[in-house]
C-alpha cells in the first residue's frame, strides 16, 4: 500500500513541475506546447461512442420530424397568430426554425453539456488523466486543449442540425420565403442571413451550459454526474423562469434570454435582446471557467 501511495504522490507531483521549466534539463527538447495536440484531443473524441451517437442523432432528428409531419395531421391551429409547428411544413427554412425551436430547451442543451461535462470526467473515470498530466502536459494546457475541442464539436452539432433540417426541409416541402408568426415574410438570402445570425446567437448562448458543464467535470469522476448536473441545473433554471412572480429578477437567470434568438425573424432584426443574452452568457461562462481552472490546477489528481 506504502508503494501504490508513494506511485500516487509522484504521479500527482509530477503534474505540477509540467506548467514550468522543471523538465527542461530531465527531458531536452521537451515543450508544453507540443504536448496533447489539438488534432489528438479531436481525432479521441471523434473516435468515441458518444460522439458518434449525438451526431447521429441530430442528423436523424429532422427526418424524424418531417416523417412526423407526413403521417400526421396538416390541420392548422386556425384563429390567432401562426405558431411555429403551424408553419413547419410551408418550406425548408420554416421547417428549420421550427426543428431549432424544438431542440433549443433540451436537446442542445444536453448534446453541449455532454461534450463539455463528460471531456475531463471520463478521463478520471478511466484512471487516465493522471497519466496524461504525467506526459507531461500541463494543467491548464490540458484544461484548454480539452475546452477547445468540446467547444468545436459543439459548435459542429450547432451548425449541423440547421443544415440537415434545411436539406430534410427542401425535399420534403420544398424552398419559399420564411414567415413569421407575425405575418411577415422574409426573402431566400435574408432567411439564410437569419439563420446564420439565430445559429451564432445559440453558440453564445449555450457557452453557459458548456462552461457549467465544464466545471462540474472538473469536480466529479463521474461523466454521467457532470453531464446530467449541467442539464438538471439548466432545467432548474427553466422552471424558476416560468415563475412569473419572480418578476425582473427572472432577467438575471442564465436560460431567461434562451429563446430570444426569435428576434431575428422579425422584419427588422432586434438587437437588444440577444446582445443581453449574449452579454449574460459570456459572464457566467467566464466565472465558471475561472472556477474551474482555480480548482483544477490545485486539485490533487489521483485518477
Amino acid at each position: 500500500m506504502s508503494t501504490m501511495a508513494g506511485h500516487h504522490e509522484g504521479l500527482t507531483a509530477a503534474a505540477e513541475p509540467a506548467a514550468g521549466d522543471g523538465f527542461g534539463s530531465a527531458a531536452p527538447g521537451y515543450a508544453a506546447r507540443r504536448t496533447l495536440p489539438l488534432r489528438v484531443e479531436l481525432r479521441r473524441q471523434l473516435k468515441r461512442r458518444r460522439t458518434q451517437f449525438a451526431f447521429g442523432f441530430l442528423v436523424l432528428l429532422p427526418f424524424l420530424l418531417m416523417a412526423a409531419f407526413e403521417l400526421g395531421s396538416n390541420d392548422s391551429t386556425g384563429g390567432g397568430a401562426a405558431s411555429f409547428v403551424d408553419l413547419a411544413t410551408t418550406g425548408a427554412a420554416n421547417f428549420t426554425i421550427f426543428t431549432i425551436f424544438a431542440s433549443t430547451g433540451f436537446l442542445l442543451v444536453v448534446i453541449v453539456a455532454l461534450f463539455a461535462g463528460d471531456t475531463v470526467a471520463s478521463e478520471a473515470s478511466w484512471s487516465s488523466l493522471r497519466y496524461l498530466l504525467a506526459a507531461p502536459v500541463p494543467r491548464s494546457r490540458l484544461l484548454r486543449q480539452k475546452l477547445l475541442v468540446a467547444l468545436g464539436l459543439s459548435g459542429f452539432a450547432l451548425v449541423l442540425l440547421p443544415t440537415v433540417a434545411l436539406l430534410v426541409g427542401w425535399v420534403a416541402f420544398g424552398w419559399a420565403p420564411v414567415r413569421s408568426a407575425l405575418g411577415s415574410t422574409l426573402s431566400t438570402p435574408q432567411a439564410l442571413l437569419r439563420l446564420a445570425i439565430i445559429v451564432g446567437y445559440l453558440a453564445v448562448v449555450m457557452l453557459f451550459v458548456a462552461a457549467l458543464g465544464f466545471l462540474i467535470g472538473v469536480y466529479t469522476d463521474a461523466p454521467l454526474g457532470a453531464v446530467g448536473g449541467a442539464v438538471l441545473l439548466v432545467i432548474v433554471s427553466n422552471i424558476l423562469d416560468a415563475v412569473s412572480a419572480l418578476g425582473d429578477l427572472r432577467t438575471w437567470l442564465p436560460t431567461h434570454h434562451q429563446y430570444t434568438w426569435t428576434d431575428a425573424l422579425a422584419p427588422v432584426v432586434r438587437w437588444d435582446g440577444m446582445l443581453r443574452g449574449a452579454a449574460y452568457s459570456l459572464a457566467y461562462s467566464a466565472v465558471l471557467l475561472l472556477a474551474a481552472w482555480w480548482h483544477f490546477l490545485r486539485k490533487d489528481i489521483v485518477s
